[in-house]
């Protein structure tokens, strides 16, 4: 069973990412357009849980499948959609998670609300320290129960998501 647990940020998680996401571009080439560090170890500053959230962006979903034994080489293991649709999902570390890829196909809505949210808490870090404040809560309150973490913290969540999105506009 995975054990949730807050930490404070960690400067190393930009050069893990950097790393992750060399091995990724050259495992997967041109199914690539782009890949981004999401998610709170992409944010400066931001407690969070030690694993890399990293969003890619595919030329086609149909492509990214076709590279699954290629990610499974690099230690991700699929998990499909898992509850969003028109995702693809890979997870590294078993129990010990070190990363999530979070896959979409360009043009994706999800992609620019993952970017969104995550350049917002960058450009607003009292919000982001708010926001740190809930995770520990939240961690402090769901007793390892990753969905109840989840839906503890999505009220904060779709609240500055849309004051994200509509500073876009």
């Amino acid at each position: 069973m995975r054990t949730l647990i807050i930490t404070p940020y960690d400067a190393q998680w930009p050069p893990r990412f950097a790393q992750e996401c060399a091995w990724l571009q050259a495992a997967l080439g041109q199914t690539v357009i782009a890949i981004h560090h999401i998610g709170s170890t992409s944010v400066p500053g931001l407690a969070a849980k030690p694993v890399i959230d990293i969003l890619l962006v595919a030329a086609a979903l149909d492509e990214l499948d076709r590279c699954t034994p290629a990610l499974a080489r690099l230690g991700y293991r699929a998990r499909g959609e898992n509850g969003i649709p028109g995702r693809r999902y890979f997870v590294k570390g078993g129990d010990r998670r070190t990363h999530q890829l979070h896959a979409f196909a360009a043009g994706d809505r999800q992609i620019i609300n993952h970017l969104a949210f995550r350049d917002y808490l960058r450009q607003h870090p009292e919000i982001a320290a708010q926001y740190a404040q809930v995770k520990y809560a939240a961690a402090q309150a769901c007793d390892n129960d990753i969905p109840r973490y989840q839906a503890l913290k999505s009220a904060f969540i779709g609240h500055h998501l849309q004051r994200a999105i509509a500073a876009l506009a």
